[in-house]
């Protein structure tokens, strides 16, 4: 009887225990899981809250770069992000004579390196408060921790975004969904 009980409350634990391993394997975004087995774009082109990001991706022609081998760490505006730059701002940066600011723009979202949310939270300690990484663009962003478990990124013109959703983890990767567009100094 023991035995039978010890077998059932192992089964049990293996059970829970792999269904709490698959709950972290994914992450819902935009009202759609993300795949740890899938690389960035085929996971953000499902998330209804990067349509313009996914957008500006294809024609800025980083669909392949961010579908390579990486890592990549991207800070991803949601849609609202943009929708509160100035008006015609995205409109203006889509048009295809603007590609290399729009390219400039995107990939100073980028950060070499898979850094999640334990990486840079060290990193802000050991900066002291603050962890400045380098973006794919050569630009530069500044990390710092507001509260135990929220890290708002600066970018180079003082504007902050704080970070909504950390740790979406891809074959290529990392995503941290941002509420702003951060920029470059242009």
């Amino acid at each position: 009887m023991k035995k039978q009980i010890l077998t059932v409350g192992l089964v049990v634990a293996s059970l829970v225990m792999s269904f709490t391993a698959s709950a972290q394997e994914t992450t819902m975004v935009g009202g759609q899981q993300m795949y740890p087995a899938k690389n960035i774009v085929e996971n953000a082109v499902n998330s209804a809250d990067h349509t313009t990001l996914v957008a500006a991706v294809k024609a800025a022609g980083l669909v392949e770069t961010l579908q390579s081998k990486g890592p990549f760490t991207v800070f991803a505006p949601v849609n609202d992000a943009f929708e509160n730059l100035p008006a015609g701002t995205v409109e203006t940066l889509l048009k295809p004579e603007n590609k290399a600011t729009l390219t400039t723009v995107l990939t100073y979202h980028v950060v070499a390196g898979k850094m999640d949310f334990n990486t840079i939270s060290a990193a802000i300690k050991k900066g002291k408060g603050m962890a400045t990484m380098t973006t794919v663009s050569g630009g530069k962003l500044i990390a710092k921790m507001n509260g135990a478990h929220n890290i708002t990124i600066t970018d180079e013109n003082g504007s902050t975004a704080n970070i909504t959703t950390y740790d979406v983890y891809q074959s290529n990767g990392v995503i941290h969904v941002i509420d702003k567009v951060v920029l470059p100094k242009m």
